[in-house]
């Protein structure tokens, strides 16, 4: 007798705990057949909104709108999720021939003239129809959004408009791809003689990487931004150094198979087609008219004002740093593959201190538990863990996260630790988007993904500052998500605009250092014994370090971002060359790279996020500096009523403005002068 056929997970409703996806039954030949069904079942849902025969009205269009497409979501959901995080040969040729596929169904919907109409109809009466505000958000967002789709193109410009999405689907693939394949592929092997300078931890680190890899009793240094990092900052050895530095900064940037160079350049010309067919003067003015930004002028005013002090602030730095390799007897000048090194030599001679110092008290369990407990005393959420929910690694961890009445609030995923499956970074995603729609209360599955060097078997993981402060980061994020509450799904959680996306974010990372809460979760791998008082006061002292690096680090990524988006490419466009001259201009010290070269700045060209967008950390760096300033002026890092409005702001989603939301948070507009003082420059 033939066994029965095996059932595709996506064809059945997922009746688990917390409806999670089955991951154990998930297998990657169900996508495509998963994906199939959801496009025609979509199909079908746009045309019974087209051919209702009752006139246009907000629930028959735009909630229908809202309905629609809820089996492509939750196929997307894992597919995307999967490919960031579980990615495989056979996953990622799905995600070729799929991605433009994809472009082409949503541009199908976007160019839909009969659609159109409707929501037109609906919207040519927005002021008489008694909305809600958040359903007049969702009206103008819907609105607008068909819009900047080009379905007011004439027939010719439509078809080469839907043409140019779907080949910068393909492109945005293989960007990312490129990435991760030279990330995966290349590894710095090492002998014990070649450890100098380098802590225990991170020669554990190194040796698993190494064993992973098929090279058991060697050390072998990575592209995974927690290994290369740290590299660089402890080895004594120049020549190795400089081995890594330009492997890092050359991802991307290969002749072959793996070459993001054309990738790039193609992308730009596609983005400004595109933009001036809809009557932009550049992808940056198109880009921008929807964020809190709005124009490139405001973008590059924000940059600039940083961008100067910066660059005075990094030269006195270099200067600093050329004593020490003098006072060693060095006979170079700093490059930017010792600038991390000498650095940290300069922060332990300033301070008195040193990550390595540091890193024993920062348990990576122990950081999950203090942004929980963060979370608590600020939005009285509690998280338990819950081992017995099948996830789509071993290594990632569930918790349900519930609220002061103990009702249920969201699902939290961490998977916190590097493997080659995964690409690089740190990052929030979900497998389900919280909404109310017909009086359903659907409640998120949020996941953090990070990329943290697993510790030595049986050893706990201690992870670096900058890893602690990443971890706090993304956690606003999911916070962000987990948070929201409101109706409509388009604009749930972190659907806002991107300059304003990071300030959750941001704002957050500010609990990290606060002295209770090192109190109470940093203690002692091996000792036990709570992080020093006076080490606290000097991390906090030695934050204002080294700020100039950074900021020139960053800054110099988001104006190049700019530029690129703002000129129109010619043929054969030498990206490299354009960044090049471009960091000539703005008077780029040479001893510093950006933070993203344009063949990995997989920000801007992986996808269309952050095109042209590069910049929202600085904006929303404004809004976190002057946001955290609250409390600050309450004399309470957990003042109840602020952090009930705060709560309020992560909750709204989109559902108003930005601006509006930001303002009911802090009962004013933001000021820059927080951010600037705060780092030094003011």
């Amino acid at each position: 007798m033939n066994a029965p056929a095996r059932q595709n997970p996506f064809f059945e409703d997922w009746t688990g705990p917390f409806e999670l996806p089955p991951f154990e039954r998930i297998r990657t030949e169900d996508f495509k057949p998963a994906y199939e069904r959801a496009m025609a079942e979509h199909d079908s849902e746009i045309a019974a909104i087209v051919a209702d025969s009752a006139p246009p009205s907000f629930d028959n269009t735009i909630v229908a709108l809202e309905r629609a497409g809820a089996a492509m979501n939750r196929v997307g959901a894992v597919f995307w999720n999967l490919t960031g995080t579980e990615s495989t040969a056979e996953l990622q040729a799905i995600e070729r021939e799929l991605a433009p596929r994809l472009a082409d169904h949503y541009s199908a919907i976007g160019l839909n003239e009969a659609l159109f109409r409707r929501v037109a109809a609906v919207w040519q009466q927005r002021d008489s129809l008694a909305l809600t505000p958040e359903q007049k958000r969702v009206l103008d967002l819907t609105y607008d959004s068909f819009v900047r789709s080009g379905v007011l193109l004439p027939p010719e410009q439509k078809k080469r408009y839907a043409e140019i999405a779907s080949r910068l689907a393909t492109l945005g693939a293989n960007f990312a791809q490129n990435i991760l394949k030279d990330e995966a592929d290349w590894m710095m092997l090492l002998e014990e003689s070649d450890l100098d300078g380098l802590s225990p931890t991170l020669r554990d680190a190194a040796a698993r990487a190494a064993a992973d890899r098929g090279h058991p009793g060697k050390y072998a240094i990575t592209l995974a931004r927690s290994s290369v990092e740290q590299f660089l900052t402890y080895s004594a050895r120049r020549d190795l150094r400089e081995k890594a530095f330009a492997a890092w900064i050359a991802r991307g940037e290969h002749d072959g198979a793996n070459d993001n160079r054309p990738i790039a350049a193609e992308t730009l010309r596609l983005r400004d087609e595109s933009a001036r067919m809809l009557g932009y003067p550049s992808y940056a003015h198109f880009k921008l008219a929807d964020q809190m930004a709005k124009t490139p002028e405001n973008v590059r005013a924000l940059l600039e004002k940083v961008w100067t002090p910066a660059k005075a602030a990094a030269a006195r730095d270099r200067d600093e740093l050329q004593k020490l390799v003098a006072a060693e007897g060095g006979n170079f000048a700093i490059a930017a593959h010792d600038w991390r090194y000498y650095a940290e030599k300069l922060r332990k001679a300033n301070y008195d201190i040193d990550e390595t110092e540091i890193r024993p008290y920062l348990d990576l369990d122990a950081v999950i538990r203090a942004a929980f407990d963060v979370a608590h005393d600020l939005f009285g959420l509690t998280f338990t863990e819950r081992a017995d929910l099948a996830l789509y690694n071993p290594e990632a961890r569930a918790f349900d996260v519930t609220d002061a009445k103990g009702e249920h609030v969201a699902l939290f995923i961490g998977d916190y630790f590097a493997r080659r499956t995964k690409r690089g970074g740190a990052w929030m995603s979900g497998f389900r988007t919280q909404s109310k729609l017909d009086g359903k209360n659907v409640r998120p599955i949020v996941v953090n993904v990070l990329n943290c060097s697993k510790g030595a078997e049986g050893q706990k993981t201690l992870i670096t500052l900058g890893d602690a402060k990443t971890l706090f980061h993304e956690f606003g994020h999911a916070l962000h998500g987990m948070l929201t509450d409101v109706t409509y799904p388009s604009v749930a959680g972190t659907n806002v605009p991107r300059d304003f996306v990071e300030f959750p974010s941001q704002v957050y990372e500010h609990w990290l250092l606060q002295p209770q809460v090192l109190a109470r979760f940093a203690r002692h791998a091996e000792t036990g014994a709570p992080i020093p008082n006076d080490l606290v006061e000097r991390i906090r002292a030695s934050e204002k370090f080294n700020v100039g690096w950074g900021q020139v680090e960053y800054c110099s990524s988001a104006l190049v971002d700019l530029d690129l988006h703002l000129m129109s490419p010619p043929e054969n466009f030498d990206i490299v060359a354009f960044e090049r001259d471009e960091l000539e201009k703005i008077g780029m010290p040479k001893e510093i790279v950006m933070r993203h070269r344009t063949p990995h700045f997989a920000h801007v060209f992986s996808g269309s996020g952050y095109s042209a967008g590069y910049y929202s950390y600085l904006w929303s760096a404004v809004l976190d500096r002057d946001g955290f300033a609250a409390f600050e002026e309450a004399g309470d890092v957990f003042d109840p009523a602020i952090a009930r409005r705060l709560r309020d702001a992560f909750a709204a989603g989109n559902s108003a403005a930005p601006e509006e939301t930001y303002r009911a948070f802090r009962g004013r507009d933001p000021d820059t002068r927080a951010l600037l003082k705060a780092q030094g420059f003011a």
